[in-house]
């Protein structure tokens, strides 16, 4: 049976244990039938394919640990900081239309870079984080104070902070090019910005005493959320964030007593954070058909409790014995085969296909997994097609011992 998001977010804040006991009468062990609330762990770690309710999952769970109501005073400290979707919208474009020169990132007013950067101070440390993610040359300037005219003209002051600009080079004299710089640098400045504030959190936390604090804005927060900080981050990036994110984490005392809460579509991002990290629950979240949500626990190393080739695999045996296979399943059995000739050093996944068919069925999975006309687009392959599902998937689990270490354990 499964969940609203709500009822998830609730469980991420009480984890719930079922007790078990022996009776005096059958001297075996029988569960209670009241579950009591566990321990939170320090980190909990969800992997959740693409639309699957992750950012949802963080909104719900910020409204419950502290919403926002008309009753809350603006100068309230927070309880949760959380990097999602929403996050991102708090920047937008500028690009000078009618010029096409002055092109700009603008920021919403918003507490998360007032503290950032105004209260904190942290452009540098934000500027020298976004070159480690992207390339040393491409400088971020943030505006000082100045005063402008707009189109009614009106004076209006611009205030600090509130707008950047991207050149190459240190120096915004030699280089005036303003940069429209992609999505995925885009992405990854906002995420320096949540990265440098994360990292001042948990310093300041780490003071044992409050009063010695060089800031008291931080003294309610009770749990960081990260939602999938990793789009358009190719694997060398990927894999340094993670670290980067699991240090931090390690650095965070069990005395402040902060929580993290991750969740990732990556699999790579998901395996480096576990291997990281030792005072982790892990969980995957699923959709179901009829719109709930489902969070099962994963135990076991990262290989044996989740993976993402096995929810694959898996996928592909069910819709086989059900006789349920449609085109798309031709997609997942061509990454099943990316990802193991990856793992054993294959330069390229056809090799992995039974020699004497080779060419012939290479030709199959690119087809059927990359049509795009019209008249291509059959959602039921036919009685062949679906045999040839069946027969690769056989071959790959016979024929490499990749996939002979047993089911997942859950």
């Amino acid at each position: 049976m499964g969940q609203t998001l709500e009822e998830i977010a609730n469980s991420l804040r009480t984890p719930q244990v079922t007790r078990r006991t022996v009776t005096k009468e059958t001297k075996q062990i029988a569960p209670k039938e009241v579950e009591e609330q566990a321990p939170v762990p320090k980190v909990q770690l969800i992997y959740a394919f693409n639309a699957s309710g992750k950012t949802r999952l963080s909104r719900e769970f910020r409204d419950l640990i502290d919403p926002k109501t008309e009753a809350r005073p603006d100068d309230q400290r927070p309880k949760v900081l959380y990097y999602n979707a929403f996050t991102e919208d708090l920047f937008y474009w500028d690009n000078d239309l009618d010029g096409d020169r002055e092109r700009k990132l603008r920021i919403h007013p918003n507490a998360f870079t007032k503290s950032a950067f105004e209260d904190l101070g942290l452009d540098l440390r934000v500027i020298t984080a976004f070159q480690r993610y992207t390339q040393p040359n491409l400088t971020p300037r943030f505006n000082e104070e100045y005063k402008t005219t707009d189109k009614e003209g009106k004076e209006v002051t611009i205030p600090a902070f509130s707008e950047v600009i991207f050149t190459f080079g240190q120096d915004p004299e030699t280089n005036p090019e303003r940069l429209k710089i992609s999505k995925g640098e885009e992405s990854n400045f906002i995420w320096s910005v949540f990265y440098c504030l994360l990292d001042q959190v948990i310093s300041t936390r780490n003071v044992a005493e409050v009063e010695e604090r060089e800031t008291d804005q931080f003294n309610d927060l009770e749990y960081i959320f990260i939602d999938d900080p990793v789009s358009s981050l190719d694997e060398n990036h990927l894999i340094q964030l993670a670290v980067d994110v699991a240090d931090l984490i390690k650095r965070s005392e069990t005395t402040n007593g902060l929580k993290f809460i991750i969740t990732t579509h990556s699999p790579l991002f998901f395996n480096v954070l576990f291997n990281e990290l030792k005072n982790k629950t892990c969980y995957m979240l699923n959709r179901l058909e009829d719109g709930m949500f489902d969070l099962t626990a994963k135990n076991g190393d990262s290989n044996q409790s989740f993976s993402y080739h096995l929810y694959l695999k898996q996928t592909l045996e069910q819709a086989i014995a059900a006789d349920k296979i449609e085109r798309y399943h031709f997609t997942l059995l061509r990454n099943l085969y990316e990802k193991t000739s990856n793992f054993l050093g294959y330069p390229r996944w056809s090799e992995l296909l039974p020699g004497d068919q080779q060419l012939y069925l290479n030709r199959i999975i690119q087809f059927t997994s990359h049509s795009t006309l019209s008249n291509e687009a059959v959602v039921e392959p036919n009685p062949q097609e679906k045999q040839t599902v069946k027969l690769l998937l056989e071959h790959l689990s016979n024929n490499y011992s990749y996939w002979q270490e047993g089911a997942p354990n859950d």
